[in-house]
């Protein structure tokens, strides 16, 4: 298989191909990376943020955790979280992934259930 390689190589035209056209597909690549990978990601950590700085007391939120609880307390870069009557934690703000909705994930409960 390599000296089938090394053929091609050999036979192929050593003609004085541009140096910018050398570049053009690793500019595509870095052009279809950015468009797939790296807006998207910026897009949602902007939409994380706008959440995060929008958050308020009486909000059910989720942390990274798994842990659900009603927001009682909010300083600079901590929320305190009711998760039982008399029981409250506080976790960082960036710990929180989004604003829980319990109704959400019953229908899927009961999907699998059935």
């Amino acid at each position: 298989m390599t000296q089938f390689l090394n053929g091609l190589a050999q036979s192929a035209p050593g003609g004085g191909s541009s140096p910018v056209m050398q570049f053009v597909p690793l500019i595509a690549i870095f052009g279809i990376f950015y468009f797939l990978v790296l807006r998207p990601q910026s897009k949602k950590a902007k939409e994380l943020q706008k959440m995060l700085s929008e958050l308020k007391k009486g909000d059910d939120v989720a942390t990274q955790g798994g842990i659900i609880g009603k927001i009682t307390g909010i300083k600079d870069n901590e929320v305190t979280l009711q998760v039982q009557e008399g029981v409250r934690i506080r976790v960082l703000r960036s710990a929180v992934t989004g604003v829980y909705n319990g109704n959400a994930a019953a229908p899927k409960a009961e999907a699998k259930a059935s």
